[in-house]
């Protein structure tokens, strides 16, 4: 079951797509938009990643920072990144503390699930029945972006 609503969103310390330590507490003060899915490369993800990528700019210059995370290790994220240009990182959480952290483990992958945390680090949303398709935009409307 995924958290709630208004708890402390869990901290992590993780690499990205290109090797750079992100943590959730270096993003303090921005709204994070922190989405989970299953793997790489694969339809429904690719829809979703794609999504973000598209409406990308709508997210830029608002405090708002998008991170992909999977199971899926460093050369992945970063084979997914060149072959359809996101222009946002993908977390590296091949142990998957950080999938296991935010209760979205689906048993060796993690589950498609995104979390919006606030500037003070608490989840302000939860989405668990996602259309990779609107995704992206349905989070930019949700949050009045």
């Amino acid at each position: 079951m995924a958290l709630t609503v208004g708890t402390a969103a869990p901290g992590f310390n993780t690499t990205d797509t290109q090797g750079n330590q992100v943590s959730l507490a270096s993003l303090a003060g921005k709204t994070v938009i922190l989405y989970f899915y299953p793997k790489d490369d694969t339809p429904g993800c690719t829809k979703e990643a794609c999504g973000f990528r598209d409406a990308y700019a709508d997210y830029q210059g608002k405090d708002v920072v998008v991170l992909g995370v999977s199971m899926d290790d460093q050369a992945s994220h970063q084979k997914f990144t060149e072959k359809y240009n996101l222009p946002f990182p993908l977390l590296v959480d091949s142990s998957g503390v950080i999938t296991r952290a935010y209760d979205v483990d689906g048993g060796g992958y993690s589950k498609r699930v995104t979390y919006v945390i606030d500037g003070e680090g608490k989840i302000a949303k939860v989405y668990q029945n996602i259309n990779t398709e609107t995704h992206a935009r349905d989070i930019l409307a949700d949050l009045g972006l």
